[in-house]
């Protein structure tokens, strides 16, 4: 007999941040120890529910009863299991009273061939279990394995000591099957067909008579919307409703925290003096997403406005009172912003630079002062390679970090770099330093915003490139899944900017600019190759990312190109090549060649020498290679990689005709050294735009 199962836990108010991925955890587990056990169908369609206060999961067509297994068992071999007349020795004896199976005739056991030697084997029919206790088991197993951030330690009722632990006290268990209750335990409960509705609206104690009407019950009795997913929904709709036309800022971390916070969502709208709208933006939207987890709302012009929208877990016909103790308590955070953002403009940035100087940025590289140091140098030396204004470069890294000794970045770090462009700006600093300050942290994670102009662009990868250069020259790499100081994002945020911003600079000079800024420290070494090779996967994995194959990022990346913005462009071409019915075989033979030069190039000559060129096979491919080689450099030259690489097609048939004709390492030593300087030649402009022996499969 299948029916659905339920299994739910009421708990004490779960974290919101972690109660998404809980849940999910939670039924994953429970739905992988059943199958395990052979208690799902092959439709069987599992169901998350997760509130505040209840983990929950349906399962349907769960069997009551697991089926049946036929099962094999090697006994012993059958050397061991017989004497040399046949009769059975008293290990087999022992054997089989050990399972029980003393009533056998060992005789009549069947035989089999194991791969090395003859065994005897026990095969019968396996009883399926009843659902109770593989549920027990699962849902033990599924308890255990939740990713947890902090367990509590509790005592289960009528306990007079903490025997249980769990990420928050549970206080029912329910577990049904179809309309039966499952007999089963766990944090010192057990089960019922009971369940609790909302704290406030509903009551507890509500009866659900059948796990297919679980959350219809909690609904219409509980006042309870128990899937997070249709909750979440629900909350979206009703938000982008109240707006009354306005933009609702509603970034997804806020909308999943919200909706783990309520059960029955209720939205309501709020506002706030207009003249609070004289502080920058960002720190009244901080204000309500971050401290109040309220929406904020932007008009058709995109200008934030003083209204906002809260998400309630009470449906009342009078909300006055929930909107004004809501609107005094937003009030109170926005005049502390106010007062901040007041204040710090009381001081021009400049003036703060020293105070950095009592700020550790690292234990190993010194202070805040000593980085922007650093930091004014190499923002310089970058700026002059990249083309922007080198003394604009070097002013943007003065101030950059001085916003983090104010009182708003002190109360919000998530604004720094953001308050540093304000204040620049109130101090009539020239608008691409401001941009830069602000700018310099970008991109801050994946398909972040990149900085704009070439002075923020100079400062962004200086500040990069030094976090780099000093932690890793200082023992810092990161290890395994380890990056406590964000070196990964630093790199990838570094290959962002120079490939898609198409800045042509060598990625090895960069890094020992870098470096350089750290000359004269006994801490840092100069690990160079490290720092480049972190970077070139870190470039690999983005290419990836863009949908290129791993051979196709090999044949360009492998060579380590330093101006790595041309790298895109040159695997379209590759991947280009490849579409041609040429592609591998000269792959397969640019493989070929590359393995001969890598063995013998040091007894290639200097250059051919077209006397010692046979007649055929060998005068064919040196006419070839002279008349491709010019063509290859000229489209190179002009970042035209596609048809550089398409230009190698018509060499195929030369390139095939010499490998059947021609013998490269002969034994005349004249004769090899020129095959081998022709071979070189042949490589070079079958590699301009990127090693094709990559290619091969």
């Amino acid at each position: 007999m299948s029916a659905t199962l339920l299994l739910e836990l009421v708990t004490e108010e779960l974290p919101p941040k972690a109660l998404k991925q809980i849940s999910e955890a939670f039924t994953q587990e429970l739905v992988a120890g059943l199958k395990r056990r052979d208690f799902l169908a092959s439709g069987s369609v599992s169901t998350t529910y997760a509130t505040p206060r209840r983990l929950a999961v349906t399962v349907s067509e769960v069997r009551a009863v697991a089926p049946d297994k036929p099962f094999k068992e090697k006994l012993l071999p059958v050397s061991v299991a017989f004497d040399a007349k046949g009769n059975p020795t008293p290990a087999l004896v022992g054997k089989l009273k050990a399972k029980s199976l003393s009533h056998l005739d060992p005789k009549s056991l069947p035989r089999e061939h194991d791969g090395k030697t003859e065994v005897l084997v026990y095969a019968d029919i396996a009883k399926g279990g009843p659902l109770a206790n593989a549920l027990q088991s699962a849902l033990e197993e599924a308890v255990e394995k939740l990713p947890i951030p902090r367990v509590m330690s509790y005592g289960a009722a009528g306990a007079y000591y903490n025997d249980q632990k769990f990420i928050r006290p549970a206080h029912r268990l329910l577990a049904m099957h179809g309309t039966e209750v499952v007999p089963v335990q766990a944090l010192g409960l057990r089960a019922g067909n009971l369940t609790d509705g909302h704290r406030f609206l509903s009551r507890t104690g509500i009866e659900i008579v059948n796990a297919d009407a679980y959350a219809p019950t909690l609904e219409a009795e509980g006042k309870v919307c128990p899937s997070f997913a249709t909750r979440r929904a629900l909350i979206v709709d009703e938000l982008s409703a109240a707006a009354a036309g306005a933009t609702v800022l509603m970034p997804e971390a806020l909308l999943d925290e919200v909706t783990a916070l309520v059960e029955w969502p209720k939205i309501y709208t709020g506002g706030f003096a207009a003249s609070f709208l004289e502080v920058p933006h960002e720190c009244l939207i901080l204000t309500m997403q971050h401290n109040q987890r309220y929406f904020a709302l932007a008009g058709p012009d995109g200008k934030l406005q003083n209204r906002f929208l809260l998400v309630s877990n009470i449906d009342t016909r009078e909300p006055e009172a929930i909107i004004r103790g809501n609107e005094r308590v937003l009030r109170a955070r926005l005049a502390d912003a106010r007062f901040f953002f007041d204040q710090d403009r009381k001081q021009r940035l400049e003036s703060r630079v020293a105070k950095l100087d009592a700020i550790v940025y690292h234990n190993k590289l010194g202070s805040q002062g000593q980085r922007v140091a650093r930091l004014r140098v190499l923002a310089r030396q970058i700026a002059d390679a990249i083309g922007a204004d080198a003394a604009l470069a070097e002013r943007a890294a003065l101030l950059a970090k001085a916003d983090l000794v104010t009182d708003m970045v002190g109360e919000f770090p998530e604004l720094q770099g953001t308050m540093g462009r304000y204040y620049a700006q109130h101090d009539g600093e020239p608008a691409a330093v401001a941009d830069a300050i602000a700018q310099h942290y970008w991109p801050r994670y994946a398909g972040d915003a990149l900085p704009d102009g070439p002075v923020a662009q100079a400062l962004a990868l200086a500040d990069k490139l030094e976090s780099l250069a000093g932690l890793f020259g200082a023992g810092q790499a990161p290890s395994g899944d380890r990056d406590p100081f964000g070196l990964r994002r630093a790199a990838i945020g570094v290959v962002r900017i120079l490939v898609e911003k198409k800045i042509a600079v060598s990625l090895p000079r960069l890094v020992a600019l870098a470096f350089g800024a750290f000359s004269g420290s006994a801490v840092v070494q100069r690990v160079l190759a490290d720092v480049e090779t972190f970077i070139y996967e870190r470039l690999r994995g983005y290419l990836r990312d863009l949908g290129f194959t791993a051979n196709q990022v090999a044949a360009v990346v492998d060579s380590r190109p330093a101006e790595i913005h041309l790298t895109p462009a040159r695997l379209e071409a590759v991947r280009a090549f490849e579409q041609l019915p040429e592609a591998q075989a000269l792959a397969t033979a640019n493989k070929r060649i590359a393995n001969i030069l890598r063995k013998s190039e040091s007894e290639a000559a200097p250059a051919v020498d077209r006397s010692l060129l046979g007649n055929g096979a060998e005068h064919d491919l040196y006419a070839k290679v002279q008349s491709l080689l010019p063509v290859v450099h000229a489209h190179v030259e002009r970042g035209q990689y596609t048809e550089a690489l398409c230009a190698l097609a018509s060499a195929k048939s030369s390139v095939d005709r010499f490998f059947d004709d021609v013998l490269v390492m002969a034994e005349d030593p004249g004769l090899r050294a020129n095959r081998l300087a022709l071979l070189r030649g042949l490589a070079e402009a079958m590699n301009g735009v990127a090693d094709i022996s990559k290619l091969a499969v």
